[in-house]
């Protein structure tokens, strides 16, 4: 079918694509009610535990305007209120389930759902009870810090590293979300895991909503929750990301 992107469902769980169409049209009405016009969700044709049918993006490089919407974009999707932190459903990020619920407790929300979910999938013991450990000695502190530092729940994509947004002549896209509701700049600390967009998205980002001043300590407590679920699903490699990860959150503990 010409002009038509055909996903199939390769995960494992019967309704991984079903959750990601009601993701895909949850950042389109946001982006809708917020009057983006110009960063974009592919229209879903059709959508089946086996396959989701997506209008096809003729997608290119992207360049300064086009990195400059999608800057623009997110920050006006990230500045509608949400009511609260969570989601309605469980749901997906990659491979790996995703629990949700709602909660009025972003740090507890994340801390609980977020890093303790992904240290209880760890197989190897000794490296569990490190994790473990470490979240259950600091986890008030966090708790309460993460909190203070988040003036609202916002939309999130979920998963917006740069395989997730799709660029083509005239507009950036976004794809393949694992949404749900919580502090922002989780989402703009997944932007720079695997290289970032660049400073032309950053600024337009930030004369919209401008990043809050403790940004760069969250972006690597908010980075572990991704580096732990790399680890969960690819092995070794993501190892020292996730010890990183952790010695930065008792660091930044610390200084709270």
């Amino acid at each position: 079918m010409a002009g038509v992107f055909t996903k199939p469902n390769v995960t494992g769980y019967a309704d991984a694509l079903i959750c990601e169409a009601e993701g895909l049209e949850s950042l389109r009405e946001v982006l809708r009610d917020q009057e983006v016009s110009f960063l974009g969700v592919p229209e879903i044709h059709r959508v089946s535990e086996k396959e989701l049918k997506v209008a096809a993006i003729d997608s290119c490089a992207a360049t300064q305007a086009t990195l400059e919407m999608f800057g623009e974009g997110l920050a006006r999707m990230h500045k509608a209120r949400q009511p609260q932190y969570g989601w309605r459903r469980d749901n997906y990020i990659g491979l790996s389930p995703q629990p949700n619920r709602w909660s009025a407790n972003w740090g507890e929300f994340f801390v609980r759902d977020r890093l303790g979910y992904q240290v209880s999938l760890i197989r190897e013991p000794s490296v569990q009870a490190a994790f473990e450990n470490c979240l259950t000695a600091h986890k008030e502190s966090l708790v309460n810090w993460l909190n203070e530092h988040c003036t609202h729940a916002s939309l999130l994509h979920g998963d917006l590293w740069s395989g997730n947004v799709l660029f083509d002549a005239e507009h950036p896209w976004l794809i393949d979300p694992a949404v749900y509701c919580g502090d922002r700049e989780a989402d703009l600390a997944m932007t720079e895991m695997f290289g970032g967009f660049g400073s032309a998205f950053y600024a337009a980002y930030d004369r919209i909503y401008p990043r809050s001043a403790v940004y760069l300590q969250k972006r690597d407590i908010y980075n572990l929750y991704h580096y732990l679920n790399h680890y969960n699903l690819f092995g070794a490699g993501y190892l020292e990301g996730c010890r990183r990860g952790f010695s930065l959150l008792k660091q930044a503990v610390t200084s709270f």
